[in-house]
């Protein structure tokens, strides 16, 4: 289903596609989405906005929820967007994020989004001082799936119940998330060297829990 494209989201998405080649920050990209709206700001409006960096982005924003303490299978919930973006940015033939109608067309007043922006804003722009836009090697689809690979294996491991294995490919994911909307092919290098060891953490994890089950039964 053709998404719906208004006049403003199709007047920023164009002047983002003229600065592919020197993507400016995610912080100046929210807070000029912020400025350019004044009704409600959906789902569908920020992923539109970010383009193709939009993968990045949303990995970012669901990967942040793991990184704190949860109950007992809260990973099953917070872990399904995170394996949706994946597996999206390894299968999907567009170049960003799509959602569903209904989940699209969720949005907040432009107010609210302001305020969100706002607070979040100081915290991206002190990231960013450390994350700018370098060596970049994901300018194919093709290229990028290979990271969507990772990242969706990744994904599938905080989704499932590992004791302390779900942390360690949360943190991967958020920093190849933020560096991947950054633009920053060395922290997306370094993001995915920390999903490797990680994985090889939860599969250790994995193999001592067997083994102890098997020793106790």
């Amino acid at each position: 289903m053709t998404d719906r494209v208004d006049t403003h989201t199709a007047g920023f998405a164009g002047t983002t596609a003229a600065i592919a080649a020197h993507p400016e920050n995610l912080s100046d990209l929210l807070a000029r989405l912020a400025r350019s709206r004044d009704g409600k700001v959906t789902i569908r409006d920020i992923a539109i906005a970010l383009q193709d960096r939009s993968f990045g982005a949303f990995l970012l924003v669901f990967a942040l929820p793991n990184l704190v303490p949860l109950p007992p299978g809260a990973t099953f919930v917070l872990g399904l967007p995170l394996v949706f973006i994946a597996w999206q940015m390894f299968a999907s033939a567009q170049g960003r994020v799509y959602f569903p109608r209904r989940i699209g067309d969720y949005g907040v007043e432009a107010g609210t989004f302001q305020l969100v922006v706002d607070r979040l804003v100081p915290w991206l722009r002190k990231a960013e001082k450390l994350v700018v836009p370098r060596f970049w090697f994901l300018e194919s689809r093709a290229a990028e799936r290979v990271i969507g690979f990772l990242a969706l294996v990744l994904a599938v491991v905080i989704f499932l119940p590992i004791p302390l294995g779900n942390w360690p490919p949360a943190v991967a994911l958020a920093i190849i998330g933020f560096t991947h909307s950054q633009r920053d092919g060395l922290g997306v290098t370094l993001g995915c060297l920390l999903g490797v060891v990680s994985l090889l953490v939860a599969g250790f994890v994995v193999y001592t829990a067997c083994a102890v089950f098997m020793l106790v039964v």
